[in-house]
């Protein structure tokens, strides 16, 4: 095996046992969720403090431009696969996504009558777009470091996991604080270099992927398309998607309409190619990883209510005071972040440890154990919100303890499944489908902000109610789909074919 290891990820030597371009990886992630997760923690004050949207305006709002980030990928994911690889793909992503966020930092006078809200919506656009050429070919690239049937699999997706998130925790603290103290331009400034530092990091450790993620033919990049190269004729459809993206961000109903549309003929086409080209385990296993995409669309549908809905109720209805200090509404979205830096590496040993004693749960287990994890979130917080007119600030502490607890079940896991079960000419676009189900869980999650940022006439506490019967509902809408998926654990796991799993030649044999 360790010579497998050393041709995989491992010949430029390992650190904590694992290959060093994970963490080559993990930095460059790390900047990158600091720029966007910093961005993510003002956008919906500044969607209504500074540009004046209407609470359930700027949830839908929030809710397209996440919802785009996450369709993005599987572009993204299908032109690394066919011609650029992956590593060009991030490449291109962050350049893109470095311009978006300074283009950020240009605030204009305000209102929606300004024009430089224009330069708003065309930062949104760089910023959706550089994510789809970088979200799903990063975590990829994770992959490509390890064989299939390597143990240190979960265990690097849960280190991996542990970068972005302290990245974006401070992201949160730094972005959110001078954006709500000092003003809009000084967080997203920050985020900007945050970004440019992740494509540094990025350039600088190059050797350190041992040829991952190149172009499965090079010679076909070079070759000329009217007159100009395919590798740069790529690069210029990325830049028309920046158009359409500009677009798309400000009619939010054709954003809707384009993931009914595109999510129908995504599954269709995977399954349509899974029943006619893939050998039966092969094909079981697709089918496998659809039913684990589907269950995430409902768990980030609630799970992203984070960045809008909740992130307003923690302005307006919790008592923020700690230590004497009213902090920043936007500040609070570190804490989920803050969680998954302390409890990723107990969970990585956690399902190492179980794994080593035959006890570990399955893949589609854990994703019922989330599920129920974020809804007992909810009910917890309107329990909280009971004890006076301001709830607790621990309660928010709570919920984001209980849905770190279920993300840290789903999304890991999550990662490693897309590109555990899918053959290796069908990792990208796998991995890229996942990223879809958040995309359509973030358009969902919009709708459900609206719901609950709809103005009451009669007034600042039945506008409190409003959400709170939000997410009661929601809450208990999780936690029964969350016994079902349980239920049909076992029958999931068999498709997977754990069993008969072998390394592809292409994970042993490149060098």
């Amino acid at each position: 095996m360790s010579s497998g290891y050393e041709q995989s990820g491992d010949a430029k030597g390992t650190f904590l046992g694992h290959p060093k371009g994970l963490y080559v990886l993990f930095f460059a992630e790390m900047w990158e969720r600091f720029s966007y997760y910093g961005m993510r923690a003002l956008l919906i004050f500044y969607l209504v403090q500074h540009w004046l949207f209407s609470d359930a305006e700027a949830s839908i709002i929030y809710g397209a431009y996440t919802a785009l980030v996450y369709i993005t990928p599987v572009i993204g994911g299908y032109i690394a696969d066919r011609y650029l690889g992956q590593r060009k793909a991030v490449l291109f992503g962050a350049v893109l996504l470095t311009l978006g966020h300074f283009l950020m930092a240009f605030e204009g006078d305000g209102g929606q009558a300004d024009p430089a809200i224009s330069i708003f919506w065309l930062a949104l656009a760089f910023i959706i777009v550089g994510a789809g050429f970088l979200k799903a070919n990063i975590s990829v690239m994770v992959g490509q470091l390890y064989p299939r049937t390597d143990m240190r699999r979960d265990g690097a997706y849960t280190i991996f996991y542990m970068g972005i998130n302290l990245g974006a925790a401070l992201g949160a603290i730094i972005a959110g604080y001078l954006g709500q103290t000092y003003g809009w331009a000084y967080g997203f400034g920050a985020a900007g270099f945050g970004m440019l530092f992740g494509l540094l990091v990025f350039m600088w450790g190059k050797p350190y992927l041992v040829g991952r993620g190149e172009p499965a033919d090079p010679a076909q990049l070079a070759r000329t398309v009217a007159g100009i190269k395919l590798e740069w004729l790529l690069y210029l459809v990325g830049v028309g998607l920046v158009g359409a993206c500009w677009f798309m961000v400000q009619h939010q109903s054709l954003v809707g309409t384009l993931l009914g549309l595109f999510g129908a003929a995504l599954v269709l086409y995977v399954v349509y190619y899974s029943v006619t080209a893939l050998e039966t385990h092969d094909r079981d296993r697709i089918f496998a990883a659809i039913f684990l995409i589907m269950c995430s669309i409902l768990f980030w549908a609630l799970f992203e209510q984070a960045g809008s809905s909740l992130n307003l109720f923690t302005d307006r209805y919790v008592d923020r005071g700690i230590l004497g200090m009213d902090v920043p509404a936007s500040v609070f979205q570190s804490i989920n972040a803050i969680y998954i830096v302390l409890l990723a590496p107990v969970f990585a040993f956690i399902w190492t440890w179980l794994a080593r004693h035959d006890l570990e749960p399955s893949a589609p287990t854990k994703f019922g154990l989330g599920l129920l994890q974020l809804g007992l979130g909810f009910l917890v917080l309107v329990a909280g919100a009971t004890m006076g007119d301001l709830t607790p600030v621990l309660f928010i502490f709570l919920i984001y303890l209980l849905h770190t607890t279920g993300e840290l079940c789903l999304s890991p896991v999550g990662l490693s499944a897309m590109n555990r079960l899918s053959p290796k000419h069908m990792a990208s676009l796998i991995m890229g489908t996942w990223f879809f189900a958040t995309s359509a869980g973030n358009f969902v999650s919009g709708l459900i902000a609206a719901a609950t940022g709809a103005e009451s006439a009669s007034g600042e506490a039945a506008s409190k109610q409003a959400v709170l019967d939000v997410y009661s509902t929601v809450g208990w809408v999780a936690i029964g789909v969350s016994l079902g998926v349980m239920l049909l654990a076992p029958l999931v796991n068999k498709l997977m074919h754990l069993d008969t799993m072998q390394d592809e030649v292409g994970y042993a044999d490149e060098a």
